[in-house]
C-alpha cells in the first residue's frame, strides 16, 4: 500500500493565495505535500481552465475570465491534438497554467511519506464548459469521450513526473460534479456516470483517487474502483458514517479516506471525529484498522474567506495539531 494512513496530514491543492511561495510553503507545511492551484493569482490557474489545457474547441479570456467552448472551433483543432496523443508531455500542466507545479517538481520530496497532485475530473469539466448554446459539452456524445481520454492523459503524465520525485505519489480527481448528478440533471444520470467514470478509472495508473466537498450518493462514490477519497466530514459526516457497509468494503479493497475538517478548536474536533469513528466501530468497522486508513485535511477549498490566505493557514496549522494529537492518543506515532 502506498497510500499512508494513521492520520497524517494533507489538504486539497486549490487556494487563495495571491502569493506563490507563501502557498508553497503552506503546503509544504503538512505530512504529504501538493502543488497549490492559485486562481486568484491568475485565471490560468483555475482548476477547470488547467484541465483545458489542449483541449480542443476551447475557448479561454483570460482577461475576462470566461471559459467556453466552440464546435467549430473544435473541428479546426481535433487533428492536431490526435496528432500529439502519443506524446504524454503534451498533456502535462505547462508553466502557463501553473505558477508553482514546475518548482514543485524540482524539490527533493523523496523523504515524505506521500506527495500528491490533482486535476479537474470528467464530469465536473464536462458540466461546467458550455457550448455556444449554453449546454454542457458532457451532454455531447461525441464529445464526451474526448474529455474522459484526454484527462485520462492529464492524471497519467502528471503521476509518472510526481513519482519520480516520491515512489508513494498519487493523484486526486477534483469530482465536486458529482453531487449534482442525483438531482435530476437532464441529458445525463448517475448510469451514464457509473459508465463513464469506471471506463475513465480504467484509463489511469494507480494510486488515484477522488476529492469532492459536497455530499453525493455514497454508495455510488465508495463503489468506484478508488485507491482514496477526500471528503468534507464536517458538513457531511453524520450521512457518510450511514453507509458503514459501502466504507468498509472500501477499507478493505485497500482505500484510504481523508478526513476533512472544518476550523474550530482541537478539542471540539476531536470530539466530533471521534464520535465518527466510534459509530462506524458500532457498525462493525475496526477503529484501529480505520485509522490505519484515514488522513486528515482541512474541510474545503477555501476561496471565500473574508481574509483570504490567513483561514486557510490557520486551518492548516490546527490540522497539524489536531493530527499530532490524535496520533498520540492512538499510539500512531
Amino acid at each position: 500500500m502506498t497510500i499512508p494512513g494513521n492520520l497524517i496530514t494533507t489538504a486539497m491543492a486549490v487556494m487563495p493565495h495571491t502569493d506563490a511561495d507563501r502557498a508553497l510553503e503552506a503546503a509544504l507545511s503538512l505530512d504529504v505535500p501538493f502543488w497549490p492551484q492559485l486562481p486568484r493569482l491568475s485565471y490560468y490557474e483555475d482548476m477547470y481552465v488547467q484541465a483545458s489545457e489542449h483541449f480542443p474547441g476551447i475557448v479561454l479570456n483570460v482577461q475576462k475570465r470566461m471559459l467556453g467552448f466552440s464546435m467549430e472551433k473544435f473541428m479546426d483543432e481535433y487533428e492536431e491534438t490526435l496528432s500529439h496523443y502519443d506524446e504524454p508531455e503534451y498533456f502535462d500542466v505547462s508553466e502557463t497554467y501553473s505558477t508553482v507545479y514546475s518548482r514543485f517538481l524540482s524539490m527533493d520530496l523523496s523523504d515524505r511519506p506521500a506527495i500528491h497532485g490533482q486535476i479537474e475530473g470528467p464530469i465536473s469539466f464536462g458540466l461546467n464548459i458550455l457550448d455556444s448554446n449554453d449546454r454542457p459539452i458532457l451532454f455531447d456524445d461525441n464529445i464526451r469521450p474526448l474529455i474522459l481520454e484526454i484527462l485520462a492523459k492529464r492524471v497519467n503524465i502528471q503521476l509518472k513526473r510526481l513519482k519520480e520525485l516520491n515512489s508513494n505519489a498519487f493523484m486526486f480527481v477534483d469530482e465536486p460534479g458529482l453531487q449534482f448528478l442525483f438531482s435530476g440533471l437532464s441529458g445525463y444520470n448517475d448510469v451514464a456516470a457509473r459508465e463513464d467514470m469506471s471506463s475513465f478509472f480504467a484509463m489511469i495508473d494507480r494510486p488515484r483517487g477522488i476529492h469532492l466537498c459536497g455530499n453525493p450518493d455514497w454508495d455510488f462514490l465508495l463503489g468506484l474502483d478508488l485507491d482514496v477519497l477526500s471528503l468534507d466530514i464536517y458538513t457531511n459526516g453524520e450521512i457518510f458514517v450511514s453507509y458503514a457497509n459501502a466504507i468498509k468494503k472500501f477499507l478493505d479493497r485497500g482505500g484510504v479516506l481523508v478526513w476533512g475538517i472544518e476550523a474550530e478548536n482541537i478539542n471540539s474536533l476531536e470530539t466530533r471525529l471521534t464520535a465518527l469513528w466510534v459509530a462506524l466501530a458500532r457498525k462493525g468497522i475496526d477503529l484501529n484498522f480505520l485509522l490505519s486508513r484515514s488522513l486528515l485535511s482541512p474541510a474545503t477549498c477555501c476561496l471565500i474567506n473574508p481574509d483570504g490566505e490567513k483561514t486557510v493557514e490557520m486551518a492548516f496549522d490546527l490540522v497539524r495539531k489536531l493530527s499530532l494529537k490524535l496520533r498520540e492518543k492512538n499510539r500512531l506515532l
